[in-house]
């Protein structure tokens, strides 16, 4: 060990870990200038860069929006208005290629008027008395921290002397028109020591903020604490959420006189209250009167029977193999799951009839694509919209009823040709003999070409098929093939294959890439010097770790993460054995804040530490 630190001690480079240090930063500018310079002579790059804006910049896209009432919202951003519109529209208009939008907040005329650096962060909008307020967050130039002002959606602007809130971690919800729950800074001790609110209180209109009366008190270790209201007519009810940890919630019921009654639900599972349904997705293994229920299923029983010490439990969604629960979305009288089958999306509608619950498929899934529920109305009806994408498929946005006709509301459109391409699954096998699932998008009859490997593998994210394109355009159109590898870390099939590659296991994601990596040559589909892999974020910590662990498999190596760091370790030089003439050995040399462009440079193998 100590000789391990002398060398560490001792390492020439060490003034790389100076991430923000001057130095550092000029080695990080100097190679991005050299890179940026190789890579921008080439030729084609200037057709190719400007083909590729014109996906990034076209405003030919899909307004995604949320029911409230009678309107649709949306928030739209374009080179027009960068900062964005906050608007709505009907449903009878939004049917329309354009429809006619009512503009509630221009986000750049504020910015202009009041000369500041807005970025919206969201508003909560109060149901009772018909969506007429507002509590509007607006951070400067996207920082965490964000100020809130009551706005007026009728008037379409900010009430004078209304609820408002310097800029903090503000935490805020509506419980009636005269008063809300609020987590912020409120002075010494207020937070947590992850910087979000430790009390949440709640604040009536026309008091001052220090007058606010405390609802609950978390502890300083604790991620966050806050409250909100379920405003369903006929089941208004008051909560207080208690984060303990990343994965660790405790659930309050708030009664009228303040009392509070924890939902006695394990700590790791994912709630969810609608009228009189409790749902619990378990995230581990749950034992009940005898009855051990598996991680991943999910449960239902009756809200309030389970509150006066009912177990009464129905299983709604029981985990196989190749089947997940990734979600699950409510309207006013049904439940939809979303489940992937094989990392292939099934949408499953659940009816509660006589004691029972009926199930039925959703049909019009389409193969190698995935399908999100992209609106449920859990209030007044039972309509939905389901968004279908896949890898050669641009997006389509569909509007149904249960147990209705599905019609097409949207369509994206098409940036490449998909002629002469192929989607095809295979599944590799890893180290421990797992089976991990990866998709290979390219020709149908390419052996041996350019080939671009991505993966994530982290905080449970499933990487399902999607339209893209920049990759269409800038890679598929161009004769390269694109994979995308299923590891664990994500989602794909649940909890489980999540939780077993984390910690002490975390080498299993790194096992899993690599084996796919090792199939795709084996079936012929690339070479070792004609592999390329990418990843960003997490994905770019992986990449970090492929680059120095894995070397010899791969070509060339893309991360892009922010919360990398260049470190000087005894594992990393210059001329490492294995590597591949040709590599390219990019990775991120800097840290970057929200302000700071990621910067990416070529540089010698070094691995990639996590600092954040």
């Amino acid at each position: 060990m100590g000789q391990a630190q002398d060398m560490i001690n001792d390492d020439p480079l060490r003034w790389l870990e100076d991430v923000t240090g001057e130095t550092a930063l000029d080695w990080v500018t100097e190679h991005n200038t050299g890179a940026l310079d190789a890579l921008s002579g080439r030729a084609g790059f200037a057709e190719l860069r400007d083909r590729l804006r014109e996906v990034l910049d076209s405003d030919d896209r899909i307004p995604f929006v949320t029911r409230r009432g009678e309107y649709l919202y949306n928030f739209w951003q374009d080179a027009a208005k960068p900062r964005g519109l906050w608007r709505r529209t009907t449903l009878a208009e939004y049917r329309n290629a354009q429809p006619d939008w009512e503009v509630l907040l221009d986000i750049d005329e504020l910015a202009e008027a009041e000369d500041e650096n807005w970025v919206w962060q969201g508003a909560s909008v109060l149901r009772p008395g018909g969506y007429r307020l507002a509590l509007v967050q607006l951070s400067r130039g996207g920082a965490d921290a964000s100020v809130v002002r009551e706005f007026d959606l009728d008037a379409k602007g900010f009430v004078e002397g209304g609820f408002a809130l310097p800029e903090a971690k503000s935490d805020v919800g509506w419980i009636d028109a005269d008063t809300i729950y609020v987590g912020t800074d409120f002075g010494e001790g207020s937070l947590t020591t992850s910087g979000y609110p430790r009390l949440a209180k709640q604040w009536r209109r026309g008091t001052p903020l220090s007058e606010a009366e405390t609802v609950f008190e978390g502890k300083p270790e604790d991620v966050g604490v806050g409250a909100f209201r379920d405003p369903t007519e006929g089941y208004e009810r008051d909560f207080v959420v208690r984060h303990v940890e990343f994965y660790r919630t405790e659930l309050y019921l708030r009664a009228v006189g303040g009392e509070l009654q924890r939902v006695a639900v394990p700590e790791d599972a994912i709630v969810d209250i609608h009228r009189d349904w409790l749902l619990i997705k378990l995230r581990s293994r749950w034992e009940v009167d005898g009855v051990t229920y598996p991680v991943g299923a999910l449960l239902v029983a009756g809200f309030d029977a389970f509150l006066a010490g009912a177990r009464e439990l129905t299983v709604l969604f029981e985990p196989d193999p190749h089947t997940s629960l990734s979600y699950h979305a409510l309207t006013r009288d049904h439940l939809i799951l979303n489940l992937l089958h094989d990392v292939r999306s099934e949408l499953v509608v659940l009816t509660p009839s006589g004691g029972q619950w009926q199930r039925a498929d959703l049909p019009g899934v389409p193969e190698y694509a995935n399908t999100d529920i992209a609106l449920t109305d859990s209030y007044d009806s039972n309509e939905y919209m389901l968004l279908s994408s896949g890898f050669t498929q641009p997006g389509t946005l569909r509007y149904g009823h249960i147990d209705g006709d599905a019609e097409t509301l949207k369509q994206a459109p098409a940036f490449f040709d998909p002629t002469g391409l192929s989607v095809r699954q295979f599944f590799a096998t890893s180290a421990d003999g797992t089976a991990v699932p990866y998709f290979v998008v390219g020709p149908q009859d390419s052996l041996a070409g350019p080939t671009l490997l991505t993966g994530y593998g982290g905080f449970e994210v499933s990487l399902t098929p999607s339209y893209s394109g920049v990759i269409g355009r800038g890679w598929l159109a161009r004769g390269g093939t694109y994979v995308v590898a299923n590891l664990r870390g994500g989602g794909e099939y649940g909890p489980q294959w999540h939780m077993g590659a984390v910690k002490e296991n975390r080498h299993l994601v790194y096992e899993d890439f690599a084996a796919v990596a090792a199939d795709l040559v084996k079936r012929g589909i690339t070479t070792q010097e004609r592999l390329g892999i990418e990843g960003g974020s997490n994905g770019g910590l992986l990449m970090g770790v492929m680059l120095t662990r894995y070397p010899e498999l791969f070509g060339a190596s893309s991360s892009r993460c922010r919360c990398s760091t260049c470190s000087t370790t005894t594992s990393c030089w210059p001329e490492r054995p294995g590597w591949p003439s040709t590599v390219t050995r990019v990775s991120l040399c800097s840290g970057s804040s929200s302000s700071r462009s990621p910067r990416t440079t070529m540089c010698r193998p070094v691995s990639l530490t996590r600092r954040c």
